[in-house]
């Protein structure tokens, strides 16, 4: 159905594509692989036309075609579900789901909402988003958008869909959802192209996988065939090693932060937990469990109603993330880099300095010390093996993976004691992931942070947390401890965990 022939395509200092010759297949689900920085996400938006290509020819039912916007690929029947989250904020979920094909709903310049909110309910039947269509989007956690956004693309009846980390933001709970749709869209002749890290769903789901590296193809081949540890090599080009990382020597009786019956606006049931020097506690949940809700309370980033917040003892009132991180050595790193995260159109070293700024000012001058802010970026840069072509690269410019290092590369600059780590490997590749685990670990284990950890990752959150606390419905309905000294610890803990949710 889709062919891409020797596609090339060069931004200023890298080479994103390199001659990369692939076909796609009606009624196949054909998984897309490789580290951050691969080409793969420019691939997509090559194919769609948001990109044009240098070099290379693409052909759509045996005739070739050279889209100039993602509008005429949309027309032609092909579809994208980015991994960055693109919605219009002030407008409600049925006007984000529908917004391509408005046009098909108005009559005399006016829009028939009733029948729009109906077929846009179609769609998040489809995905199992259950808000109101008329809801306003901006309320809406990052996973609830990018259900929207998946909801979109389904709504647009496409016979070649493009999910670019579609389950990044959602738990396996919403994936499963998520993957029914897909096997019956493969039955109905569709091609699926579906870009992860996540190799437990690319073998669940994918017939097919093609392997990117540095822009080139390696190779493809059917899933059936591949081991999963060949197909990590081809992706690395090395062989992976899976480490251990043993068991968090967390101080029970060092608390430095304890919330009791916090809680916030249009929240019925308060939270009270602990947090111990060097732990790695965890918060898992469904989408809009109240995980993320309850870490923006503590930092600050919204006004909690009723409850107190304790830092070491003393009753706190933490007014913003700003009095978070200045006052009580508090970071929080947001799961949604991209609209609070990041300063998209500046420079790597800006974004990664800009938490210790009021540290290196000049007491008189008021001017930033330019050597100590390069020093600490180009130290992170190192650290986090973050790829740009130099510390003075817009941050926009990078792969979404590097992207996430250098919000994760803020918060480490500021050297907080308290860490609220959400969803901190979306749309991250495995060996970045490692990297990511072992800083987080590190942290807990040699330097005594103390870590909340919220992510939707079942696998990542059982590795690393040594106890886990269960969010459904904004409240928290249970505790499991001593997760680190389990053996078969995943299959017991996501067993515990899963008993909780349903």
């Amino acid at each position: 159905m889709l062919e891409l022939q020797a596609i090339s395509k060069r931004f200023p200092g890298v080479k994103a594509l390199d001659e990369v010759s692939l076909d796609f297949q009606a009624g196949e689900i054909h998984a897309l692989v490789g580290e951050n920085g691969a080409g793969k996400s420019t691939l997509i938006k090559v194919v769609t036309g948001i990109y044009q290509p240098d070099a290379g020819r693409i052909f759509y039912d045996g005739a070739e075609i050279a889209f100039r916007n993602y509008r005429e690929s949309l027309d032609r029947g092909i579809g994208i579900v980015n991994q960055e989250i693109q919605v219009i904020a002030e407008a409600s979920v049925a006007e984000n789901i529908m917004l391509d094909k408005l046009d098909g709903f108005s009559r005399w310049s006016r829009i028939d909402w009733k029948r729009l909110n109906t077929k846009a309910e179609e769609a998040m039947a489809m995905v199992g988003l259950e808000v109101a269509a008329d809801t306003s989007i901006r309320g809406l956690s990052s996973a609830q958008k990018q259900m929207v956004q998946i909801a979109r693309a389904l709504s647009a009846k496409v016979r070649v869909l493009l999910l670019d980390e579609p389950t990044s933001s959602i738990t396996e709970h919403e994936a499963a959802k998520l993957f029914a749709v897909l096997r019956q869209l493969k039955t109905q002749g569709v091609a699926i192209v579906f870009v992860s890290h996540k190799f437990d769903e690319v073998y669940e789901i994918s017939d097919r996988v093609s392997v990117l590296r540095d822009g080139q193809l390696v190779g493809s081949n059917t899933l059936a065939d591949l081991p999963r540890e060949d197909l990590v090599e081809m992706m690395i080009g090395r062989t992976a090693v899976v480490e251990s990382y043993g068991v968090l020597p967390a101080d029970r009786n060092e608390e430095v932060l304890r919330a009791n019956k916090l809680a916030g606006r249009g929240q019925p049931h308060g939270a009270s937990f602990s947090l111990y020097a060097g732990e790695i506690l965890g918060f898992y949940g469904l989408v809009g469990a109240g995980r993320t809700e309850l870490a923006r309370l503590l930092v600050g980033a919204e006004r909690a109603e009723r409850g107190v917040v304790y830092i070491r003892g003393e009753a706190v009132r933490i007014n913003s993330v700003a009095d978070s991180l200045h006052r009580h050595n508090m970071g929080y790193i947001t799961e949604n880099r991209k609209e609070e995260g990041l300063l998209l159109d500046s420079p790597v070293k800006t974004n990664l300095g800009i938490t210790i700024w009021q540290r290196i000012v000049g007491r008189f001058s008021r001017r930033i010390d330019d050597r100590a802010e390069t020093a600490a970026a180009e130290a992170l840069l190192a650290a986090l093996d973050i790829r740009s072509t130099s510390l003075g690269q817009v941050v926009e410019q990078l792969s979404g993976g590097n992207q996430q290092k250098v919000s994760i590369g803020k918060w480490l600059a500021a050297g907080c004691d308290i860490l609220i780590i959400d969803e901190p490997t979306v749309g991250v590749d495995i060996g970045a992931k490692a990297q990511i685990h072992r800083l987080i670990w590190d942290l807990a284990a040699n330097e005594g942070k103390a870590i909340i950890l919220i992510s939707s990752d079942m696998p990542e959150i059982i590795g690393l947390a040594g106890r886990i606390l269960v969010f459904k419905d904004q409240q928290i309905v249970h505790e499991i401890a001593g997760i680190q000294k389990r053996p078969l610890r995943y299959d017991e803990v996501s067993r515990e965990m899963g008993q909780h949710l349903n």
